[in-house]
């Protein structure tokens, strides 16, 4: 059997329903492929269900604070985990029914239940032999946990996040290996909930960071919470009761289980692209435009985690819109990328923002530094601990990223990524109101200490102030 459609997209997940959604404006010739579970990785696995995990920890975390505050009996207190996850997997069922919605996309003639791999540049088959040939094609196949091979056989007690919700109860003892943005927020989540953890990972660094002096900032105010065992890789065996041994240099525990957070995989090797005649590099990736989406100068085009670039749920949703779009199009559009954000959402979150600290060149930034201990703010919540370096041209003073750890740099992020969209400076930024008391005042902190060292021209009226015309 054999159908010939003007787009097929592979893969049902954000990315591929973003691009889906410019699809459908254009053409009903269209074919929707994946046999996988559906719902979306952020929604089912990902970015929904560990958040639901950190606000419960978080809000049980906060009963250290209430015997200072004069409120009673947080000592009492207790963390019934069976009711954690429960709770946690009732509100991810909602998140992922909100995807599914009326089951519109996943339903009738324009949806196949089933994986592809490329026969040729147009030619897709799937598993039982069905061909589809398609003018254009969007991969959009997402990713899967990384799992190291010599660990695939510790069985139960080997959690990535494709499992760790689906526990029944917490356990009382892990070792979470790899403290990026996942296993950070995993690790002190569980860390709050009265878990034994220990974290892991061979570099000495967490959450992504590359601004040294944040770094150590973080290392140390996490690092109170639970022990952090950096610079060495782990090496995890089975111990005669069935736990697990995990060392790392001269560290070693038993645990319950281990939390593998060694970054994602695109799910790309089953697709057979050199069929395709799509060239591949040493990992295995193609080479493509990140403006346009497209692979090479074919009419395949490649969005969301698959392409490994930026595996985040707002960028998924860019590059499938642009992919898509470009997708029944006769020729590419290139589109502007948006400016680089990403959030751990650890406590105090830790964010980065615009062109990264190790991509600057040292003499031609400055830097403008805040503490938190001087937030009268972050006082008042409990959270004084963190530091705000803002990244600015030193020649005009235009904001070219930032590195943050401080309690709500969530929403600090936002405001900082869409200054940078907007090419505007420091004193431009100095120039907008700053409530008081607020956390972004340490923000407006930073910004007064880069403006001190920007080389413009001297004014004679404070900085902050804009005459009128």
């Amino acid at each position: 059997m054999s159908r010939e459609v003007e787009v097929a997209i592979i893969g049902a997940g954000s990315a591929g329903l973003y691009a889906l959604s410019q699809v459908r404006r254009h053409t009903g010739s269209y074919l929707l492929f994946d046999g996988g579970t559906l719902g979306t990785t952020c929604a089912r696995v990902g970015c929904m269900p560990s958040k639901v995990l950190i606000q419960v920890a978080d809000d049980f975390h906060r009963r250290h604070h209430h015997a200072a505050m004069g409120i009673a009996g947080g000592a009492d207190l207790r963390v019934r985990g069976a009711e954690v996850l429960a709770h946690l997997r009732r509100l991810r069922d909602g998140f992922v029914e909100g995807v599914l919605g009326s089951g519109r996309f996943y339903q009738g003639e324009h949806f196949v239940p089933a994986n592809v791999r490329f026969v040729d540049t147009h030619t897709l088959e799937t598993a039982d032999g069905e061909r589809v040939q398609a003018r254009r094609i969007v991969i959009a196949t997402g990713s899967r946990p990384v799992v190291p091979a010599p660990w695939r056989d510790l069985g139960e007690r080997l959690l990535t996040t494709d499992t760790l919700f689906e526990l029944e109860d917490l356990p009382a003892s892990v070792a979470v290996i790899g403290l990026g943005a996942v296993g950070l927020e995993v690790g002190q989540a569980l860390a709050r909930l009265g878990v034994r953890v220990t974290g892991v990972d061979q570099l000495t660094r967490i959450g992504g960071l590359d601004d040294e002096a944040v770094n150590a900032t973080a290392l140390e105010v996490i690092g109170e919470e639970f022990p952090l065992w950096l610079g060495t890789g782990a090496d995890v065996q089975r111990t005669t009761d069935g736990r697990l041994a995990v060392s790392a240099g001269h560290h070693d525990t038993t645990v319950d289980a281990v939390v593998a957070s060694l970054g994602r995989r695109p799910n790309l090797d089953a697709l057979d692209l050199p069929a395709a005649g799509v060239g591949l590099d040493e990992r295995g990736h193609p080479a493509y435009d990140p403006h346009t989406l497209r692979i090479e100068n074919s009419d395949i085009y490649i969005a969301g985690d698959c392409n490994a670039e930026r595996p985040l749920l707002h960028e998924a949703a860019f590059e499938g819109r642009v992919a898509g779009y470009n997708a029944v199009r006769d020729e590419p559009m290139a589109f502007r990328r948006q400016v680089p954000i990403a959030i751990t959402f650890c406590s105090p979150n830790i964010a980065t923002v615009g062109t990264r600290f190790s991509s600057l060149a040292a003499e031609a930034i400055v830097i403008g530094e805040s503490p938190l201990d001087g937030s009268g703010r972050a006082r008042i919540i409990g959270e004084p601990r963190g530091l705000i370096r803002v990244y600015a041209e030193k020649a005009t003073g235009r904001v070219l990223g930032a590195t943050l750890f401080a309690p709500q740099a969530e929403h600090l992020a936002h405001l900082l990524a869409w200054s940078i969209d907007a090419e505007q400076t420091v004193a431009d930024l100095l120039a907008r109101p700053f409530y008081h008391p607020t956390l972004e005042e340490a923000l407006q902190d930073a910004l007064a200490h880069a403006a001190k060292q920007v080389n413009t021209p001297a004014q004679d009226w404070p900085t902050g102030l804009r005459p009128l015309d």
